[in-house]
């Protein structure tokens, strides 16, 4: 008997709505909602987009590039998030609660609000009356997001190979994002709290993701791009706390920038896994966590002057606006393609 994977054979990339790892939760439920990893590319785009903020602060770079990315990640969210609304309320089934539960694409419904902290927190420069109320009101349904994602998961709705480390972005990349946004509307204590909750989750749903890595079988090949989401973790920890702490580098910062060395490592051993994956959407979760990086580079760079500095930042952040623009290219359709379904293409068995 031929598997749901086998009788409709799509594209690899997981992103993609006939891929089957959207079928990996029901494989009957026909899927009525725009693929929410799509929302990488708004979240990659506007990430890149901080980074060329922080080189106009800090390096004296013009502003356009960073206005011209904020405003194409801008339009992408506002289009994505509209397209899903209105199909999820025109869908006789699934949805966004069906989507939570997904055990694969579930975290990823913090995509929404967290891109709208990032929107918001940038505009404020420009509406300060308006922006920290948004900003508000971003990270309050960020919270809401991740509590019903975590008592789904604290009540049995996954089981532990399901775990793999998108599940950072929630309650990790998800509290330091809004620590960042809270600080930039001089939020300083709520930021701290934040960014506690994010230490916390790093902790506890790192822990859960390295046993399930360590215990059961590898990931899937087309799941596997989801191990950056280990040096997001790290970039946005680094992030928010540069951010509430402007100034002299403390000691809780060199732990943050080791732990990031260490997680950047890893991810350069990670190349030739991620080798195996053909350029297509599946790359754009590889852009937040490079863009996170590079905004941090430039920061640290820039703070503590070390030797070549400027050479370092300018480097760092030029290969990244490289890297987003390859995975841009590579994201537009070419024609239709049919491959043969590979075993290991297909997500873990629920």
């Amino acid at each position: 008997m031929s598997t749901p994977e086998q009788a409709h054979p799509e594209h690899s990339d997981p992103a993609h709505p006939g891929h089957p790892a959207h079928h990996h939760h029901a494989a009957t439920r026909e899927r009525t909602t725009l693929p929410l990893a799509l929302f990488g590319m708004p979240l990659g785009v506007i990430g890149l987009a901080g980074g060329w903020y922080a080189a106009r602060t800090d390096l004296g770079a013009p502003a356009w590039p960073d206005e011209v990315l904020y405003g194409i990640g801008t339009a992408l969210w506002i289009v994505l998030s509209v397209v899903y609304i209105v199909s999820g309320l025109r869908a006789t089934t699934g949805g966004f609660r069906s989507d939570l539960k997904h055990p694969v694409f579930g975290p990823f419904a913090a995509y929404i609000p967290l891109i709208g902290i990032l929107v918001a927190g940038h505009y404020s420069l420009y509406l300060p009356n308006a922006g920290p109320w948004v900003t508000f009101a971003a990270v309050a349904a960020l919270a809401i997001v991740a509590a019903q994602l975590v008592s789904h998961w604290m009540t049995g709705g996954i089981r532990l190979q399901d775990f793999h480390p998108g599940y950072f972005v929630p309650v990790v990349a998800g509290a330091n994002v809004a620590s960042i946004g809270l600080s930039q509307i001089g939020q300083h204590d709520a930021a701290i709290g934040a960014f506690a909750a994010g230490l916390f989750f790093w902790l506890v749903i790192g822990t859960a993701v390295i046993v399930r890595l360590v215990a059961h079988e590898p990931l899937p090949v087309p799941l596997r791009p989801a191990l950056s989401a280990f040096l997001a973790a790290a970039a946005t920890s680094s992030l928010a706390w540069i951010i509430s702490h402007p100034g002299p580098i403390d000691e809780v910062q060199l732990g943050l920038t080791g732990i990031l060395v260490i997680m950047l490592v890893v991810q350069f051993l990670l190349i030739p896994e991620y080798g195996k994956l053909r350029l297509g959407f599946s790359f754009w979760i590889f852009t937040f966590p490079i863009a996170s990086t590079t905004n941090y580079a430039v920061r640290f760079f820039t703070t503590t002057h070390l030797i070549g500095w400027q050479a370092w930042a300018w480097g760092i952040l030029g290969a990244a606006t490289v890297f987003v623009v390859v995975v841009a290219l590579g994201s537009i359709p070419r024609g239709r393609r049919t491959e043969k379904p590979r075993a290991q293409d297909a997500p873990a068995p629920a």
